[in-house]
């Protein structure tokens, strides 16, 4: 089990990193993951669905009310709005943060699902649900605020550090899915350091991964972008595997620790 020491220390010797290997690398994983990728978008879309629907539900009930009378009334918009109660504003926040934990957790279970398939290893639709328990959404809905926060405060900062800093978010759910142990201050802290570490790195192949899968997804109709949205987080994940590793599990590191 990696300690937060020993994660520093491995990020700090990690080798470098060829763009391309990492790529091709992250093509042939897709092959094994694309259908647990798009398990993934519809588990997702599951989530954030009722929060949609109670969000919206009082706007369409207006458009339908206005379509039936006949009459359009503008600035009936405004007055909706106007008229919501805090209560329904602080639900709705609340709202987003529960839903967005849960989709954090799935996101952290879909690395696991990612790191099982590159090894040839069994899973199972409940292996999206790993992280979906009272004692590891809690830490998820800390380090969520946790994200959320320094995303304000960059953005507060003129935006350009947005650029910065959405490397190492972009590490949060992943470096917690195989460090489920740390708090969430190391967890940052981690997240951080790899990201600064293999900053260029990481935003080229994100930009270019997110490029391919939105082209390839239109040019299946549309539909196909459940099937290829998920193809972002294969370069973080082979990243990470090449710049710290799985101490139980990566064969590779196992070689010299067997008996003779």
């Amino acid at each position: 089990m990696n300690t937060f020491n020993s994660l520093l220390e491995k990020i700090e010797s990690a080798k470098a990193l060829d763009f391309g290997t990492i790529f091709n690398e992250s093509i042939e994983l897709f092959k094994k993951t694309w259908l647990q990728g798009f398990l993934l978008q519809l588990f997702t879309i599951i989530i954030i669905m009722p929060l949609i629907i109670i969000l919206y539900l009082p706007l369409i009930g207006m458009i339908i009310a206005q379509q039936e009378s006949g009459y359009s009334d503008p600035e009936a918009f405004s007055g909706l709005f106007a008229g919501m109660s805090i209560l329904y504003i602080l639900f709705v926040i609340v709202g987003i943060f529960v839903l967005g934990a849960l989709t954090v957790a799935l996101n952290a279970a879909f690395f696991r699902i990612m790191q099982k398939l590159d090894y040839n290893q069994a899973v199972t639709t409940s292996d999206f649900f790993y992280f979906i328990k009272g004692k590891y959404l809690s830490k998820i809905f800390v380090l969520m605020l946790a994200s959320f926060g320094i995303a304000i405060l960059a953005a507060l900062l003129c935006y350009l550090p947005i650029f910065y800093v959405m490397i190492p978010l972009s590490y949060f759910s992943l470096i917690y899915a195989f460090n489920p142990e740390l708090s969430v201050g190391e967890i940052v802290k981690t997240s951080f350091k790899l990201g600064h570490k293999k900053w260029l790195l990481t935003f080229g192949l994100m930009i270019v991964s997110s490029i391919l899968s939105q082209i390839v997804g239109f040019l299946l109709c549309g539909i196909g972008l459940l099937f290829t949205a998920s193809f972002v987080y294969h370069p973080i994940y082979l990243i990470y595997k090449n710049s710290i590793g799985f101490n139980d599990t990566d064969p590779i590191q196992e070689i010299g620790t067997l008996p003779e």
